[in-house]
């Protein structure tokens, strides 16, 4: 578990796709079983609060003041209560609407960048580090005493033209520069980071997958990168993270063995990040629990890192019950991030897989969440309440586009969590 959970310091496919001001993702489907989403990022926990006052705090009214705890009944201090973060992944230039910014310091307490850390926005040129809309994030989180996640600092997409056309040599020492420059900045800041993502191939070989990193670098890149990590900030925990593998399969199985020698060797990993991006055709595997608890055991902390569910009402409902079942069954699982806010700035928004809708109401799903996590029940259809302070102003840049299909029993395209026997769009 954390040492100390209630401080602050956070799906991909092949590539991705713009769409207007939206970055979509979309993620084909593994051969999980019969077939699995991929996702995108978010992440989420309150106020500092001594386990002592954790009763008392259901008789405080919601409070949402830079520095102070929130009422018992918000996702955040629910899972507190637990030890646990509840959080969601943020986009800067969504800060400034109000509605956005009161429900996400209402309700989360953890936070993770939707693609304001990403490669292709923080170090677009080689060399100089556009880091303003990532520092929006951060001082807002900060001012609310939000946990960070750090996301991502080894992906294969959203990846600037110049990287993939540098030598073997010039891209380890890019590589290493990139990941030394981006968390010397945020030292001290992020509670975790995503070292790398999403590399491992989906489907059964539990292959690596191809990218400029592993084509030319090799299978010690990862490695690699994990020991720059750490030596970059030694306090952020490092995770490695990926979709599609919630459950027992190929892909899963090559992650744990990996896992599993890098605990053996002392390559420095503290966590696993699971993305969570479900829907009817790719559904919340029997073995979930299982499969967070068979990683746990290596001796890593889990997450639950970029969650949605396609659909809506009890069947929705139920789905976020398991997962948050899981996760607290799991004594190494320390949190759940839920990958957005509201439906309507969700990747997939047409598949309202969030836990507010567009109106910022509270859905079922909600209702469920937060019974699970043992903060009582809230109200289905009500809005989320709360004064916003510290919010910060701006617009994200350093989008960057691609394109990628794929099939398995559906087709995927964008980047980032995708759906099974049909296409899905992220953002």
């Amino acid at each position: 578990m954390d040492p100390h959970p209630f401080g602050r310091c956070a799906p991909r496919c092949p590539d991705c796709q713009l769409r207007g001001k939206k970055r979509l993702e979309v993620f084909s489907h593994s051969l999980r079983e019969p077939g699995a989403l991929r996702r995108y990022r978010g992440t989420g926990v309150r106020a500092a609060i001594a386990a002592a006052t954790a009763g008392a705090v259901a008789t405080i009214g919601l409070m949402s003041t830079a520095g102070t705890a929130h009422a018992v009944g918000t996702l955040g201090n629910a899972a507190a209560a637990s030890g646990r973060y509840f959080g969601t992944a943020v986009a800067a230039n969504h800060l400034s609407e109000a509605q956005y910014a009161a429900t996400l310091d209402a309700e989360f307490g953890a936070v993770t960048p939707e693609n304001e850390m990403k490669w292709d926005t923080i170090e677009a040129n080689q060399g100089q580090f556009n880091y303003g809309p990532a520092d929006q994030i951060v001082a807002h989180a900060q001012a609310q005493n939000m946990k960070i996640r750090g996301h991502t600092l080894v992906w294969h997409s959203q990846l600037p033209g110049w990287v993939s056309g540098l030598s073997a040599s010039a891209l380890e020492t890019a590589m290493n520069n990139h990941i030394t420059q981006v968390m010397t900045h945020y030292k001290g800041k992020i509670y975790a980071w995503d070292v790398v993502n999403e590399a491992f191939q989906d489907g059964g070989s539990g292959a690596r997958r191809s990218s400029p990193f592993q084509d030319k670098i090799g299978n010690g890149f990862i490695e690699e990168a994990f020991r720059t990590a750490r030596a970059a900030d030694p306090a952020a925990k490092l995770c490695y993270n990926d979709y599609n593998t919630d459950g027992v399969n190929a892909k899963s199985t090559a992650v744990y063995n990996m896992v599993k020698d890098f605990k053996a060797r002392g390559v420095p990993i503290d966590c696993v990040g699971f993305q969570g991006h479900f829907n009817s055709q790719s559904p919340v595997p029997s073995d979930f629990q299982a499969n967070l608890q068979r990683f746990a055991d290596l001796g890593v902390d889990v997450q639950m890192t970029e969650v949605d569910v396609a659909g809506s009402g009890s069947a929705q409902a139920n789905s976020y019950t398991t997962i948050v079942k899981g996760c607290l069954a799991v004594t190494r699982c320390t949190g759940i991030t839920v990958w957005g806010v509201t439906d309507k700035y969700s990747w997939r928004s047409g598949d309202t897989p969030l836990l507010f809708d567009g109106n910022y109401q509270k859905k079922a799903s909600y209702d469920a969440v937060l019974a699970a996590l043992g903060g009582g029940s809230g109200t289905t259809g009500g809005t989320s309440s709360g004064t916003s302070t510290g919010t910060s102003t701006g617009t994200s840049t350093g989008t960057s586009s691609g394109t990628s299909s794929g099939t398995s029993t559906g087709t995927s395209t964008g980047t980032s969590t995708g759906t099974s026997t049909g296409t899905s769009t992220g953002s």
